[in-house]
């Protein structure tokens, strides 16, 4: 396909990790910070092409694996009264709560629907004036302008029954929570290509100067992540530590302006639980109180609902990158995908999810294999599912 197929190109790749094996010459732990970035490395088996002085952890850029338990009971609350009619994405549907997912209230009778624009919930509340339309705002500052539009378009078109549960998560907070979390073994970061979209660069500096951590916004494609790998190698053998942007095809420094301000007329930074992590500081965003009467956690009456995380499933350490799914016991055996006992699993852009689609816990050990072939990596190799 034009424009993609000369990111996924064998002979490129195996360039780049050539460079990458010259370049490297201690051992170095670089995070990946989204989960899309996930996806991709293990699909296309970029982790065991690169030489084993370079270890790749996976980050908590998936926001449906971040999105706390106590914000999924919340919206089981919502969504079982018989006068609302839920709206999700579709990838919230099977995240476990305590009791169950939403997909399974939908079979008792809740009225749960998937739809794929915040814009949807909007008509649906204006084509329902008797019924309250509830719409799950989750994502990192991706999905914020999108989910802001849907608050300010129906505060516009003066609809009283539309309003939001939000649950959006911010990304740097989150990258400097993992720095100072004990045990951090990250010396880099591949910053989240999608978010800098929307609000730029600018945010990552303060977090490489204060951390002398390097870190390049990177791209999703096999040889997005290896430039991305390979300008963070640099950086650390030379020992410096600045942003840098892979991705610039799709990224400006300065992010889309319109955008950001849409996100601030509407949305306000809060303190955040993230899920399997905990409390972080001004790691997302709320309603502004001019917005208040869109506000599905008070409109509810919500907010007072508390829950314990399962003893488990250890996602929490595989977000902060302390480990991978390999080292959970439940992992391919009660833990997956038609069963999951944490949102890693259930996500598709989760570690455990990719992990398990691409085979791996079908492996006996979580040791890295010697540097392995590109040509047998790249571009299906190691991305074939497994048939089962």
């Amino acid at each position: 396909m034009k424009y993609l197929d000369e990111y996924r190109d064998s002979v490129g790749a195996e360039k780049l990790a050539a460079a990458i094996a010259r370049t490297v010459t201690r051992p170095w732990t670089i995070m990946e910070v989204c989960g899309g970035q996930t996806h991709t490395i293990v699909k296309y088996g970029i982790d065991r092409i690169l030489p084993p002085e370079v270890e790749l952890v996976h980050g908590p850029g998936c926001p449906v694996c971040v999105t706390s338990l106590e914000m999924i009971d919340r919206a089981h609350a919502i969504a079982s009264r018989p006068d609302v009619i839920f709206c999700s994405f579709g990838d919230m549907l099977r995240v476990p709560g305590s009791r169950g997912d939403l997909l399974q209230l939908k079979s008792q009778g809740a009225d749960v629907r998937i739809v794929y624009s915040p814009l949807d919930a909007v008509s649906l509340a204006a084509a329902n004036p008797s019924r309250q339309v509830v719409f799950f705002a989750i994502g990192f500052e991706t999905t914020a302008p999108p989910n802001a539009m849907a608050v300010w378009l129906a505060r516009k078109r003066r609809l009283t029954n539309f309003s939001v549960l939000v649950s959006h998560v911010l990304v740097p907070p989150a990258m400097t929570a993992i720095l100072q979390s004990p045990g951090n073994r990250v010396r880099a970061f591949l910053g989240p290509g999608h978010v800098c979209t929307v609000v730029g660069c600018g945010e990552y500096e303060p977090i490489a100067e204060r951390f002398k951590v390097p870190i390049v916004v990177t791209g999703f494609e096999p040889l997005d992540l290896l430039e991305g790998v390979l300008r963070v190698v640099r950086q650390l053998e030379e020992g410096r530590a600045e942003v840098e942007n892979q991705y610039a095809r799709a990224v400006r420094p300065a992010g889309n302006p319109a955008s950001k301000a849409l996100i601030d007329d509407v949305f306000a930074v809060c303190d955040r639980k993230w899920r399997g992590i905990g409390l972080i500081p001004l790691s997302g965003y709320k309603l502004r109180p001019e917005y208040h009467d869109h506000d599905a956690e008070a409109r509810f009456a919500v907010s007072n609902i508390e829950t314990q995380e399962s003893a488990i499933c250890i996602s929490g350490e595989i977000l902060k990158g302390l480990k991978k799914p390999h080292d959970c016991p439940a992992f391919g055996l009660t833990c997956t995908p038609q069963n999951p006992l944490g949102a890693t699993m259930v996500s598709s852009e989760g570690a455990c999810a990719a992990y398990y689609a691409y085979g791996r816990h079908l492996e006996k050990t979580n040791s890295r294999d010697a540097m392995v072939p590109v040509e047998d990596l790249l571009p299906l190799g190691a991305g074939k599912e497994v048939v089962r």
